[in-house]
C-alpha cells in the first residue's frame, strides 16, 4: 500500500490533499429510495442509519457520484478509512451501486456491511450477522446478485404489519407512525454503536439488540 493517498473530495487550497496511508477500509451501505416521497418511510431506515453514522463521526457532506450510482461520504475513523454509501438506483437495483463502489475502492466482502429494514423482525429489535438469506428484501436480493452473500447485515426490525391485512409493499413504503418516529433516535444510537464496533474491530457481532425505551 502506498504511504500517501489522495483524498478526491478535499478541494481546499489550505489543506493538504494527501494523508498518511490507512490500515484498512470499511464500506457501510444504507438501503433506501431516493426522492421526497420516500422520506420518513420504513423502507428508508437504512438511509437514516448511515446518515446518523456520518454525523456521529463528523464525516461532512454527502457527495453525489453519478458514475458510481450513489451518494458517498468518506472520512477517517482511527486508522480506518470509512466509506458510507446511499445507492441512488432505487431499492431494487442497489447492488449495481455497491458493486461499482467496491470495485472502485477495492473493498473486500468482509469489509462490507449493509443496513436495512426487515419486516420479519419486530419493531424495536436490531439483528446483525454475516451472510444469510434475503427475507424477500428486494434491495438485499440485488446485493446478493451483484456481490454474493458474504457481506455483513444490520437488520432493523419494522414488523409486524399493521393492520395485518395490509399489503407488505404498501406497509414498508408507508410513513413511520408517531410511536415509531419517537424511537428513531434510540434506533440510530444502537445502530451507530454496533457499526462503530465493527469499524474498530473488523468483526460484526451476531446478536440481537433492542432500542425500545
Amino acid at each position: 500500500m502506498a504511504l500517501f493517498q489522495k483524498n478526491p473530495y478535499d478541494t481546499s487550497e489550505h489543506k493538504p490533499i494527501y494523508t498518511l496511508g490507512l490500515n484498512k477500509s470499511v464500506l457501510v451501505i444504507g438501503l433506501g429510495n431516493i426522492g421526497k416521497e420516500y422520506e420518513n418511510t420504513r423502507h428508508n431506515l437504512g438511509f437514516t442509519c448511515v446518515e446518523a453514522l456520518a454525523v456521529a463521526h463528523n464525516l461532512g457532506s454527502w457527495v453525489t457520484k453519478k458514475d458510481l450510482k450513489c451518494q458517498l461520504v468518506l472520512g477517517n475513523v482511527g486508522d480506518t478509512r470509512l466509506i458510507l454509501c446511499k445507492p441512488t438506483t432505487m431499492m431494487n437495483l442497489s447492488g449495481e451501486a455497491v458493486r461499482a463502489v467496491m470495485d472502485f475502492y477495492k473493498i473486500a466482502d468482509k469489509d462490507v456491511v449493509v443496513v436495512h429494514d426487515e419486516l420479519d423482525i419486530d419493531f424495536g429489535q436490531i439483528r446483525s450477522r454475516v451472510g444469510g438469506g434475503t427475507a424477500g428484501h428486494n434491495g438485499v436480493k440485488s446485493l446478493v446478485e451483484h456481490i454474493g452473500e458474504g457481506f455483513g447485515r444490520v437488520r432493523v426490525g419494522i414488523g409486524p404489519k399493521s393492520p395485518p391485512q395490509i399489503d407488505g409493499a404498501d406497509f414498508v413504503l408507508g410513513k413511520l407512525s408517531k410511536d415509531e418516529e419517537s424511537q428513531l433516535k434510540h434506533m440510530t444510537r444502537e445502530v451507530v454503536a454496533l457499526l462503530t464496533e465493527f469499524i474498530a474491530s473488523g468483526k460484526l457481532p451476531e446478536e440481537t439488540r433492542s432500542f425500545i425505551v
